[in-house]
């Protein structure tokens, strides 16, 4: 899953998935100009075997739904086990020095 998450164009797909759950491969592919048809589906191969995305035919459309499980049990069993509010104010400082650069 870890392999699957490092790649940008991949949380790129998460990410619009998140925003909008069921997406068509030609919705995905609107929204990522970036990458080409091809390279969408090689991604979201790649996330399907990570368990980070499910498919579901209707028809002869396949649509696409995020998996946050996976994701929620790495965030259960590792994060947890630190201090949060000390990690959510490491985040804001990096995310506010990224703005500033």
């Amino acid at each position: 899953m870890f392999k699957a998450l490092a790649d940008p164009g991949r949380r790129q797909l998460l990410d619009a998935l998140r925003e909008r759950n069921g997406q068509t491969l030609g919705e995905l592919c609107e929204q990522l100009s970036e990458l080409t048809r091809q390279g969408v589906t090689k991604h979201l191969r790649l996330l399907e075997e990570a368990g980070l995305v499910v498919t579901m035919r209707r028809g002869r459309h396949k649509y696409h739904y995020l998996n946050p499980v996976p994701i929620n049990e790495i965030a259960e069993r590792w994060i947890s086990n630190y201090e949060k509010d000390k990690l959510r104010a490491l985040s804001a400082l990096k995310a506010a020095l990224e703005e500033e650069s």
